[in-house]
């Protein structure tokens, strides 16, 4: 080990200058955390604070990480691959098992996140941990090991029990280990790039260094730290000594090794033990701040601390004058009960006065008391808080934190205003927020990388779920395995995207599901027709449908079946090589055209066709209207000719009725003048002589005439009602409107 390329003492040495460099950084992020957890109040400080930190950092952390990322796995060049479909599927459903089963990434995330926005700098560690258990021997532990330590022995182990079977592994997994701020460190260097060597503290008790080192190293390694030592904000002395050992990845010389400072040489040196890409097994940390010069991270709260100073002392001027807020003044000793109205005293309460009429002589409690005026307390309270809300609105624009973020919005802006403010607060989160899809999705890329490397055909297919793939991507399964063996994760594009990791809008999610349904059907409805036309571009039109789709995060799903309809396609092409080619556009035009011109015709000959029977029927119809016609009229001519004959007959009735009354008016003056004539011959007879005046004579005619000129008035009355009702007949049905009769067979039968 002293032959490597870096002895103890040169490892000593970077670790001192990265110790020495970084003194200060440590210092300014140790009082940060003290202000976030308000250490100060613990120490029994007397002055009032407002803790505009705490506020700021549980505002920003779920605008950059609130939930588990979304891994997107494809094919690093999007050429019609199914082997390559099918890995990166196994892959993303390998790498959605991994960090939705165990907690370690979310709670990774969350505390580098965390150290982030707090001290400036936050970081994680993936390692490979491989669970073996004993087939025959159920006294054996279950539990696993760090593969970054061992990594070596777990693979002699794998192999010894597939040479014995008396072992075997019984899960395996890609944990991502959270690293203090104050454990991690690297070579000093100007920007990450010129980093070569990163480094942790791992903190191990006596049975760990034993398992790990031998029973040589395990016991000489003393025990003389506690993790809580560098933290000077803590102090828990319940917590056991342990050994701090480095874990030093050098990219110069592809080793890792551990170091022991208290013992002071190097414990162990190996190859690398994980075959990482980029070697290191960790991304490059969160940082806040940083300048072109040094990787020491300026935190967030250094922008603003004179203003966060400024709130703490208004906290306390304002605590001050709330105290002074009280209620104070001097009463008449001789009044005790003035005393009792402000101790006493409740909501409709009266306190009882002795000797009230010497009280009211005094002016009552105008006279008696006198209290301390507090408005000009109120008013330096009124002052004090619009001076912290004005101050906090500097620390707001120096965050970039809206008040959209905050949920505050004044009620009275549009909802352009609104929009536009919110628009504007993103994109000064968006460098935040860039930077941490950055970190996720590169501890992603390590998980993957160790996934392919390292795991066994049948935990990538557990973990996978390939049993439930379809059965044309099952076949292509064994292929898929083989090419994420020997091509790893540098064949694939593994992706995170922000929206991922924030809460999600429901309603930006449906619209953008409804956009990709828009465009996939308007390409569908222009691609059709096209397909249908000319067979031979089909598989360049499923190209580019293959090709929208993938930039649609809904439309990676529709890949497989995409593929699938574009070999079918092929194959079809395929199969009508040997047949007769279909005759070319030109000649395809003409026979369009022909058919065209047939089909119009036909059209015509039609139109004809229908005219002219439609003529035909109008004819039938209008002769059918004459023959009716001429039937309504012959029948209307013999009612009036049957009309006619009644009226005659009934005029000769009444001419008959005439003359025999006539015959009878005749037969009766006849009769009376008879009559008359006897009886003046009788009279003359007996010798009297009667001499009548007009009157008398009138009279005596009366009697015998009376009944004929009844019969005569009676009979001109009946002559005179029976004409008057047949002219009246006769005018209702001369006037009277005529209804056609029509028969069962539609055709006219007569007249009503």
């Amino acid at each position: 080990m002293e032959n490597s390329k870096h002895t103890y003492e040169s490892w000593y040495n970077r670790i001192a200058a990265y110790e020495r460099t970084f003194k200060k950084w440590e210092g300014r992020a140790d009082k940060i955390v003290k202000r976030y957890r308000d250490d100060a109040r613990s120490q029994n400080n007397p002055n009032a604070r407002f803790n505009i930190l705490y506020s700021n950092v549980q505002t920003i952390t779920p605008a950059i990480f609130a939930r588990l990322p979304r891994p997107d796995v494809s094919r690093r060049f999007r050429d019609n691959d199914p082997i390559g479909r099918v890995a990166s599927m196994m892959l993303e459903r390998a790498l959605e098992f991994e960090i939705e089963h165990y907690t370690d990434y979310k709670s990774a995330m969350d505390s580098a996140v965390f150290d982030r926005l707090i001290g400036g700098r936050g970081t994680a560690w993936v390692r490979y941990e491989p669970h073996i258990v004993a087939e025959k021997d159920p006294t054996q532990p279950e539990d696993g090991y760090q593969v970054t330590e061992d990594i070596d022995e777990a693979d002699e182990s794998y192999n010894a029990l597939e040479s014995e079977s008396q072992e075997r592994i019984e899960y395996e997994c890609a944990p991502v280990d959270y690293v203090h701020w104050r454990d991690f460190g690297h070579s000093v260097a100007r920007t990450w790039e010129e980093v070569t060597a990163v480094w942790r503290k791992v903190y191990m008790n006596r049975d760990a260094l034993v398992e790990r080192f031998g029973d040589d190293l395990g016991y000489q390694i003393p025990l003389d730290t506690k993790p809580e030592e560098s933290n000077s904000y803590t102090k828990n002395t319940e917590m056991a000594f342990q050994a701090c050992i480095y874990e030093i990845w050098d990219k110069e010389t592809g080793k890792v090794l551990w170091i022991s400072k208290s013992l002071g040489k190097i414990l162990d040196e190996r190859d690398d033990p994980l075959q990482l890409e980029n070697f290191w097994p960790c991304p490059k940390p969160l940082y806040a701040n940083l300048t072109t010069d040094n990787l020491e991270p300026i935190p967030d709260f250094t922008m603003y601390q004179d203003q966060a100073r400024e709130l703490d002392t208004l906290a306390d001027r304002i605590d001050g004058l709330i105290n002074a807020l009280k209620v104070r003044g001097v009463y008449d000793a001789s009044s005790s009960e003035l005393q009792r109205l402000f101790s006493e005293g409740e909501n409709n309460t009266l306190i009882p006065v002795h000797n009230w009429m010497a009280f009211a002589e005094k002016q009552g409690m105008k006279g008696a008391i006198d209290l301390v005026d507090i408005t000009p307390f109120a008013q330096a309270l009124m002052q004090c808080y619009q001076a912290m809300d004005q101050v906090k609105g500097q620390i707001y624009e120096l965050m970039g934190i809206a008040d959209i973020q905050r949920g505050q919005t004044d009620p009275r802006e549009t909802l352009g205003a609104q929009i536009i403010k919110s628009n504007n607060a993103a994109g000064r989160l968006k460098t935040m927020q860039n930077h941490v899809v950055g970190f996720a999705t590169t501890l992603l890329t390590i998980k993957a990388q160790i996934i392919c490397n390292h795991f066994t055909d049948d935990t990538i297919l557990q973990i996978s779920g390939a049993d439930q793939l379809s059965d044309a991507d099952k076949v292509l399964v064994p292929q898929a395995l083989e090419l994420l063996r020997n091509g790893s994760a540098k064949a694939f594009r593994i992706e995170v995207t922000s929206d991922s990791m924030i809460y999600q809008d429901e309603q930006q999610e449906k619209a953008d599901r409804v956009e990709f349904l828009q465009a996939v059907s308007g390409f569908m409805n222009t691609a059709l027709p096209i397909g249908q036309a000319t067979p031979e571009l089909v598989p360049l039109l499923m190209e580019m449908l293959k090709f929208g789709v993938t930039a649609f995060k809904a439309g990676k799903q529709l890949e497989g079946i995409i593929d699938d309809t574009a070999d079918k396609f092929r194959e079809q092409a395929k199969a009508m090589e040997g047949q007769p080619k279909p005759p070319s556009p030109e000649v395809q035009k003409l026979q369009m055209q022909a058919q065209l011109e047939q089909q119009k015709m036909q059209f015509q000959s039609q139109l004809e066709q229908q005219k002219l029977q439609a003529n035909i029927e109008l004819e039938r119809a209008k002769q059918e209207y004459q023959s009716q016609e001429t039937q309504l009229r012959m029948q209307l001519e013999e009612q009036r000719n049957a009309q006619e004959k009644e009226q005659e007959m009934k005029i000769a009735q009444m001419k008959m009725m005439t003359e025999r009354n006539t015959q009878v008016l005749l037969a009766h003056i006849n009769n009376g003048a008879k009559i008359e004539v006897a009886r003046i011959g009788a009279d003359e007879s007996s010798g009297e002589q009667a001499y009548m005046s007009e009157e008398e004579a009138a009279r005596a005619m009366e009697h015998p005439m009376q009944p004929i000129a009844d019969a005569i008035n009676m009979g001109n009355q009946q002559i005179l009602g029976s004409m008057a009702q047949l002219v009246d007949k006769i005018d209702q049905a001369q006037s009277r409107p005529k209804t056609v009769v029509r028969g069962p067979d539609g055709k006219i039968v007569g007249v009503q």
